[in-house]
């Protein structure tokens, strides 16, 4: 039989206390997802311990913690037993583990395919529910020395400032730029917009001599490379 650092058996504790004593003595990792959320969440209701809320919201986003994510605030507390300070305590967490992710990626820094460009914006841009356009800056090793959203919603040439993208670039001195853009849709196909845009700052930049070495469509789950698809 388990025992808490103070003799009592784990059978004495309250519902809601398990998932946090367990984490004590065993650690973290030996918690399930439903039971880290419980510990977020605090307490459940008389009629449902926190495990069973947390086992309830998360069957509503198929398992999936990337899923459980994209939920807002008011999403979260259509859920009985979720108010306000348990739907905001659950956002958090998702967003750190969000941003956990993005930084890890960080640490690969340089490019050496598309799918470093993948691996470091899918974090960033992958799951949004609009599009973003950002600028990845990059220097004589292909590392990244800058990165920016240049525009936010959908991709026209009146809202791409190719003045203001080859001004930050020689800001930092990138010798090449990588474009990528998100398809909500998960629809991976250029369109003829995307193919312009990308004409238009490959001329601009080899008058600079900034280089464009790719540009890259994010979805949730994949790519798609200019570059690697011969249409740069």
């Amino acid at each position: 039989m388990e025992e808490t650092p103070t003799g009592f058996s784990i059978k004495f504790w309250a519902e809601d206390d398990k998932p946090r004593e367990k984490l004590m003595l065993k650690g973290k990792a030996a918690l399930s997802d439903a039971e880290l959320i419980a510990i977020l969440i605090g307490s459940g209701s008389r009629n449902e311990s926190a495990v069973e809320l947390s086992k309830r919201i998360l069957k509503s986003a198929d398992n999936n913690l990337n899923a459980l994510g994209k939920l807002s605030v008011k999403q979260l507390m259509n859920f009985k037993g979720i108010g306000e300070a348990k739907a905001v305590s659950i956002a958090a967490a998702m967003e750190l583990g969000r941003r956990r992710r993005e930084e890890d990626v960080l640490d690969l820094k340089q490019i050496t395919s598309s799918r470093s460009v993948f691996e470091i914006m899918q974090p960033i841009i992958g799951e949004l529910p609009h599009e973003e356009f950002w600028i990845i800056y990059l220097n004589n090793s292909n590392k990244v020395i800058y990165k920016t959203q240049l525009s936010k919603g959908g991709l026209t040439g009146t809202i791409v400032d190719v003045r203001l993208v080859y001004k930050t670039a020689l800001e930092h001195n990138a010798v090449a730029i990588i474009l990528v853009h998100n398809h909500p849709s998960g629809v991976l196909k250029p369109s003829e917009q995307d193919k312009q845009v990308t004409r238009q700052l490959k001329a601009a930049g080899h008058a600079l001599d900034v280089k464009v070495l790719d540009h890259v469509i994010v979805t949730e789950h994949s790519y798609m490379s200019f570059a690697d698809e011969g249409i740069l």
